[in-house]
């Protein structure tokens, strides 16, 4: 995504982001995409509109106002809204323990993004905020997903979802932005194409598939907790990028942590009823 932000917009890195994963797996639309699975469209449409489109034009918003590190220790949160959304929405059963984990998540993201020596609090909040509703979303697809596309093969899904969004963003991208400019204008423009087609590939046709099988063979909650590894490979990255590391920034990462971790404890004295 930063790669790609040094060309070309938000919104455009976003849309190509999504129209690219959509030509990478548009192969295997013949093969996956049968009548009979037609009923499933609204599940497919949320999926791919709340899993995937939504969170890509966030995310990279986000980007462009507070730093790798940052945006990726955030996405640490996608478990804790999975539980809430399942709790609120799906009448999944959870218990006390699970409900303070979520409360100490969501506390130490806020903490989070008010540390640094020349901080911009206002700054990180509202950019923040971007990232904070991409994992809503993040845990509303996640829950659909799991309670009404277990039975879909998980690529056959990623294809679905795919296959309604995609010619969305391209659509926007060739018809609403400056996208075609700046590739044919700036020196840069192809180089930093390639990382949003690297980005598109890894980091959503392929990854997405990954993520949905996990859903399918464990539950919700869990898989969404593959989200425990990214503040490590987050904070890796921003110090490549030359992001600043304080020392506070590792409290309030093990708040988040710590948080996830009581999310997806099993056992507890009390449970709250459904």
């Amino acid at each position: 995504m930063k790669r790609g932000l040094d060309v070309y917009s938000s919104d455009e890195v976003a849309g190509l982001r999504i129209f690219i994963s959509f030509l990478f797996l548009s192969p295997l639309i013949y093969r996956h995409v049968k009548k009979e699975l037609w009923k499933h469209w609204k599940s497919f449409l949320a999926m791919g509109t709340f899993g995937n489109l939504l969170p890509a034009f966030l995310f990279t918003k986000a980007e462009t106002g507070i730093s790798s590190s940052l945006a990726g220790i955030l996405n640490s949160l996608t478990p804790l809204f999975t539980l809430l959304l399942g709790v609120i929405i799906f009448k999944a059963r959870t218990r006390l323990i699970n409900v303070l984990g979520l409360l100490i998540g969501f506390a130490g993201a806020v903490g989070l993004m008010t540390v640094g020596k020349n901080v911009d609090i206002s700054n990180n909040l509202a950019y923040g905020s971007y990232i904070l509703l991409a994992t809503v979303f993040y845990g509303f697809s996640v829950n659909i997903i799991k309670s009404n596309l277990g039975a879909v093969n998980s690529v056959t899904a990623t294809v679905w979802a795919m296959m309604f969004i995609g010619p969305v963003a391209g659509v926007y991208v060739f018809g609403f932005t400056d996208f075609t400019t700046r590739l044919t204008t700036h020196p840069a423009a192809l180089e930093s194409l390639g990382y949003i087609c690297l980005l598109a590939i890894f980091g959503t046709a392929l990854s997405v598939i990954i993520f949905n099988i996990l859903i399918r063979n464990t539950n919700a909650l869990f898989a969404s907790s593959v989200t425990y590894l990214i503040p490590i490979v987050a904070m890796g990255w921003g110090v490549v990028e030359g992001d600043s590391i304080l020392p506070l920034h590792f409290v309030w990462i093990g708040l988040i942590l710590f948080g996830v971790y009581l999310v997806n404890k099993k056992k507890a004295l009390k449970t709250l009823p459904e």
